[in-house]
């Protein structure tokens, strides 16, 4: 994980999706091409899973960073975790744009958007929405909402967008911070055995697109406006003060 923010959790991750309007291809011979391309740039994904209309390739569990690929009815995802510095999460992610639009014969016409996310996951026990309302939430005005001697915080999840106008080729560009709190189990035979709480940013570049050469520039947009937006807004205002309220309430 990239140093500026190791401290404050335990998995880091940059995911990928390339959403489409039609269906993709699901020849046997098309979608396996395109795993054997991948696994010769990246040898240590080996396994090869089925689940329902889902089609995975992915490194074992364990592998740092681990990387991962699936393709769905309508779109392509992929995944690095834990890269020890965030271009080594971008490869991937890059290799895909350059070789699904030939091996599953997508059309500039077909893209519906692309997206990236950042993700980082906050090991804690105990409620989690209670974490996030003091974390974010202490001494606003919100925060009379939650403050309440007889209840706890069962829901708090804050969601914010953002939109950048042109920022791609004249293209908006969507943002989305995001804190995902879990429910923990009541009772667990599993040492350690806690759901993390999560903190999102996700980036959204919609089509359409003028030619396929444009994904990769699009991708390239997304990352520095990721990790500008990383660095200057989801560090200090949402992972700090969360670990923080997490060693306040000793999670």
């Amino acid at each position: 994980m990239v140093e500026s923010y190791r401290a404050f959790c335990s998995d880091s991750y940059v995911n990928q999706k390339l959403s489409l309007k039609l269906d993709l291809p699901r020849g046997r011979e098309t979608v396996l091409s395109l795993f054997e391309r991948l696994r010769r740039e990246y040898p240590a994904m080996t396994q090869l899973r089925r689940v329902g209309e889902e089609l995975e390739l992915e490194s074992p569990a364990g592998t740092t960073p681990q990387r991962w690929v699936s393709i769905r009815s309508s779109s392509v995802r992929s995944g690095v975790v834990n890269p020890p510095e965030l271009r080594q999460g971008y490869g991937l992610h890059r290799t895909l744009l350059e070789l699904t639009p030939y091996y599953l014969s997508i059309s500039p016409l077909d893209v519906e958007y692309l997206e990236l996310l950042y993700g980082f996951d906050l090991t804690a026990s105990g409620n989690h929405d209670a974490v996030v309302a003091e974390a974010l939430f202490d001494g606003s005005p919100l925060a009379s909402l939650l403050e309440l001697s007889d209840a706890e915080p069962a829901d708090c999840q804050p969601l914010f967008g953002l939109r950048f106008k042109g920022y791609d080729r004249g293209a908006d560009v969507e943002a989305f911070f995001e804190v995902k709190t879990r429910p923990q189990p009541v009772r667990s035979f599993i040492e350690n055995d806690r759901e993390p709480l999560s903190v999102y940013l996700m980036l959204r570049r919609h089509g359409p697109f003028a030619e396929l050469e444009q994904l990769a520039e699009a991708h390239d947009a997304l990352r520095m406006l990721g990790e500008r937006l990383v660095h200057e807004r989801v560090v200090p205002t949402l992972l700090a003060p969360l670990y923080g309220a997490m060693g306040s309430s000793g999670l």
